[in-house]
């Protein structure tokens, strides 16, 4: 739980940090880097992605029925300010496809912060055993009484990498198939004889590291120690993956910005979501 509630107040501190504001009208949008350095919230990049806060006032919301709300031209505005403009890699041609398929007239696309299709990466340092070691946690949102809160759902950690190591082919020990007629007394080959009794479980087994790591920390091996970075993975729009990371820099383009967009092809989704996921 101190876990947890750490993070959790990482959380809260990042949404609720209070920007300046100002920036023109609707469609006037000028990316001098003034407006992209007061996007301090992560609940602000929602809300600028669609267009639901004043261009001037960023205290100042836009709900359905107001004329402004999901305006395509202050999306437009903003979405151009929404990228990391110094040291990011994406294409001029990219974000314009991107933008196109975003601002569409027939399916224009939004970001949902209650919904599926997004998740925070956090790197944080333990100490393990007297060690500093960092952890990549993945967080996501799921509901919680009337609301919402933040879960770990899964856990890279360092020390674990080279914990399990099933042996494949040859070299793998087993149990024999008449085990059974001797009391399964040889699960001593198992249990005290070999050093990977995971060799003798299930092919499909896979450790589950989330489960050790609380385990550990609940033996008092593991300690909390600090946040160092978080960023976002977005899914939520269709056909395009794009990662949101904090740039706290000099200079006007900082703040929460989109650092890697990808256009997905077959495959591409589950590939990256692999590789967030499968860290170790």
């Amino acid at each position: 739980m101190r876990l947890i509630s750490l993070i959790f107040a990482f959380f809260i501190a990042s949404i609720f940090f209070v920007s300046g504001q100002g920036i023109g009208g609707p469609g006037t949008i000028k990316d001098d880097g003034r407006f992209a350095a007061s996007t301090k919230q992560v609940n602000q990049f929602f809300r600028r992605f669609n267009a639901e806060e004043s261009p001037t006032d960023g205290n100042k919301r836009y709900y359905p029925g107001d004329s402004l709300y999901h305006n395509k031209a202050l999306r437009q505005g903003f979405l151009k300010v929404l990228f990391d403009n110094q040291t990011s890699s994406i294409s001029p041609d990219l974000k314009d496809e991107f933008q196109k398929n975003v601002l569409s007239d027939q399916y224009p696309q939004y970001l949902n912060f209650h919904r599926e299709g997004w998740m925070a990466e956090v790197q944080a340092d333990f100490i393990f055993k007297g060690k500093r070691e960092t952890a990549t946690l993945v967080l996501k949102l799921q509901p919680e009484g009337l609301g919402y809160e933040w879960v770990i759902d899964k856990v890279s950690f360092p020390p674990f990498k080279d914990l399990f190591n099933k042996p494949v082919g040859d070299s793998k020990d087993f149990l024999h198939p008449l085990s059974h007629e001797l009391g399964f007394m040889n699960l001593r080959r198992a249990f005290q004889d070999s050093k990977m009794p995971e060799a003798f479980t299930k092919s499909s087994f896979e450790p589950d590291y989330l489960t050790l790591f609380l385990y550990e920390m609940k033996q008092d091996n593991v300690r909390f120690e600090t946040v160092k970075d978080v960023k976002f993975h977005f899914f939520q729009v269709e056909g395009w993956y794009f990662e949101v990371n904090q740039f706290n820099r000099p200079g006007f383009n900082t703040g929460w910005l989109i650092s890697n967009l990808v256009k997905l092809s077959p495959g591409d989704k589950e590939t990256i979501l692999k590789y967030i996921y499968d860290q170790e």
